[in-house]
């Protein structure tokens, strides 16, 4: 077969699968990715999705109401596989006293020891399956077979986020639909979950052709991919699509805010780190104060507790337009990311897929 028609077979299995025009998924960018993003990318024949990680119940059924007032396309809703974590005080306590002059410097209260890390899992996947969604994915970790089978109940697609071949294989003997390959590249969090993070930092095209020997399910390949010709690429080494998160970050459907997107229009290949600092958990982004002095210091709690304890500086950072103390999630290749909107992102990638093959 041709390469041509080998990406033209391998991309219509994925758009047949998930019900839409082009393989081609939105990145469920927590945090920034609004319900207009989601739609728009939906509109223009791709599958937006929605990322709720760390949404509380009530949020995330107005979140898909809204997307679902907006499109009547197919989109995904993406949660966080995120246990309740086993707290140490001691150390959440001198992570405090490290935070408590960017504190100060943004005029917020000293931290205390916060009740809650992160949202019940179990009540967030429960408002997902009462609102019927056509696509569900998660990360972080591996579903249980039950709610897999809820969600296929109700004719729902599944998709799971892998970041090597370990992963890909337990996410397809779970029943996923389809997975998400994430290299090395991609900006966010990490998905790893069954090897330590420090080993699975696999490059995407090196990943890719691994996976897809791997497993019989469709791969959907995410990390630095921004133009037609590295989708073209994808193809041809095993995926069936491609996942687009810093390609649609300075779109005007967007969430990200103004100071992060500034700080993205001027982000050079080597711009970005990965980090724990913001988080807990092993994240890419762009390199500022606040993660190279958490860094620096150590002693880092694990997520979601970090995430927690750093969530009012990040918020109000992004509201005063400080980047330096904001999680600038982005990919390696995010300074190749244009404002254009969202649906001419995903319009524009397909022509230039189209005219390469």
């Amino acid at each position: 077969m041709r390469a041509a028609e080998t990406i033209r077979a391998r991309a219509a299995r994925l758009a047949s699968l998930l019900g839409v025009e082009r393989a081609i998924v939105g990145g469920p960018m927590a945090g920034v990715n609004t319900p207009e993003l989601v739609a728009a990318v939906s509109d223009a024949g791709a599958l937006g999705s929605l990322g709720c990680g760390m949404m509380e119940p009530e949020s995330i059924e107005a979140a898909i109401a809204r997307v679902r007032q907006l499109t009547d396309r197919p989109f995904a809703v993406n949660l966080f596989i995120t246990p309740q974590p086993a707290v140490d005080e001691a150390q959440v306590l001198r992570m405090q006293a490290r935070l408590a002059r960017l504190r100060s410097e943004l005029g917020l209260p000293r931290g205390k020891l916060p009740s809650t890390f992160a949202p019940d899992f179990g009540e967030q996947f429960d408002a997902v399956l009462a609102a019927r969604v056509p696509v569900f994915s998660f990360t972080f970790g591996v579903l249980e077979k039950r709610r897999v089978e809820a969600l296929h109940a109700q004719g729902a697609k599944v998709i799971g986020a892998a970041s090597c071949v370990r992963e890909a294989r337990q996410l397809a003997e779970l029943g996923c639909d389809a997975l998400v390959a994430s290299g090395i590249e991609a900006g966010g969090h990490r998905p790893t979950f069954a090897v330590p993070a420090e080993t699975a930092q696999v490059g995407l095209f090196a990943l890719l052709p691994q996976v897809a020997a791997a497993v019989d399910v469709p791969v959907i390949a995410a990390g630095g991919v921004m133009t037609g010709a590295q989708i073209g690429a994808a193809l041809l080494l095993g995926a069936s699509g491609v996942q687009l998160g810093s390609a649609l970050l300075r779109c005007p459907e967007s969430g990200a805010s103004v100071a992060y997107k500034e700080a993205l229009a001027a982000v050079e290949d080597t711009g970005t780190r990965l980090t724990r600092a913001f988080s807990g958990r092993w994240a890419r982004g762009v390199a500022n104060r606040l993660m190279q002095e958490i860094d620096a210091a150590g002693d880092i709690p694990e997520y979601p507790i970090q995430n927690r304890l750093t969530q009012d500086i990040r918020a109000a950072a992004n509201a005063q337009g400080k980047a330096d103390c904001v999680s600038l999630w982005a990919g390696q290749a995010a300074g190749l990311a244009t404002s254009e909107a969202a649906g001419d992102v995903v319009r524009r990638l397909q022509r230039e897929l189209e005219a390469l093959l």
